[in-house]
């Protein structure tokens, strides 16, 4: 991609309904750029509403992306649960495409008292699995494990960068919020987010930066994490400085707000990335 959008999670608070069409076609009015079909209690989209969300998203150049179920565990010791988080993430993916999707997201896994190296080639070989399922399928788009808010979560950078070189067709979703969060308050500064999108480009190449799929809102935390999100104003999350990292780094992609407020910190975003 040659350019960073900005867009909300879900269809817009001021859409005409909550339809995924209407959200669509708010998104344009509003001068936004995409959005995000929000499937986190479930995937309840028939094939046609896709197909009529395709039309409207390519008629009116709004990129989307999709998020996978909450209820997603790729390392539980129930072997039933992990099957159906393989489905969960298989049928994002599908809807998603039916969609034009550029690129899914979800959280992949807890540790539940397994090591981390362990963990990380268990859901290596999960996620391989299902990528070979996709080109099976034809299916081609990004798809992106998130980066988590709780250290009790598969998904801090250093290992998303590594499944995403170990994994074609693998690409961090970046959620800056969730680092703040998981660090108990830190990664908040200019230089932070320099670095860690020089990690990036360094562990991925430039392709990375030029299609990122970032999320961003305020968040309340704990010393244990996340606990959940904020407007940016009124949160210490300090959103100007990762504008103007973005910015310097050249990135490209799409940034989505995951705000209470949606697409008033989407906007909020945009106006400050193209102030810088």
């Amino acid at each position: 991609m040659d350019k960073l959008l900005f867009g909300p999670a879900g269809v817009p608070l001021s859409a005409k309904s909550r339809s995924t069409p209407d959200g669509v076609l708010q998104v344009r009015n509003l001068g936004l750029g995409g959005m995000e079909l929000e499937f986190v209690r479930g995937i309840r989209m028939t094939p046609e509403t896709a197909r009529q969300v395709r039309t409207l998203a390519e008629r009116n150049n709004v990129l989307l992306t999709a998020h996978g179920p909450y209820y997603i565990n790729l390392n539980s010791h129930d072997k039933a649960i992990t099957e159906a988080s393989v489905k969960r993430i298989l049928d994002t993916a599908r809807i998603a495409n039916l969609c034009g999707a550029y690129s899914i997201t979800f959280h992949a896994a807890y540790y539940v008292g397994v090591p981390k190296d362990r963990v990380f080639e268990i859901v290596k070989s999960q996620i391989k699995s299902i990528m070979r399922t996709l080109s099976n399928e034809g299916i081609k788009l990004w798809v992106r494990p998130e980066t988590t808010g709780k250290a009790s979560q598969f998904g801090d950078i250093d290992e998303l960068i590594r499944l995403s070189q170990e994994i074609e067709g693998v690409l961090p979703c970046i959620d800056f919020s969730h680092i703040h969060a998981r660090s108990g308050g830190k990664f908040n500064t200019l230089s932070e987010f320099k670095d860690l999108l020089s990690n990036v480009e360094t562990g991925l190449g430039k392709e990375a930066l030029k299609n990122m799929h970032i999320h961003l809102s305020g968040i309340q935390y704990s010393d244990k994490g996340e606990r959940n999100h904020l407007e940016l104003r009124g949160s210490d999350m300090n959103y100007k400085a990762l504008m103007k990292a973005l910015r310097e780094h050249r990135c490209a992609g799409i940034v989505i707000s995951e705000s209470p407020n949606l697409e008033e910190d989407a906007a909020l975003m945009k106006e400050e990335y193209e102030r810088v």
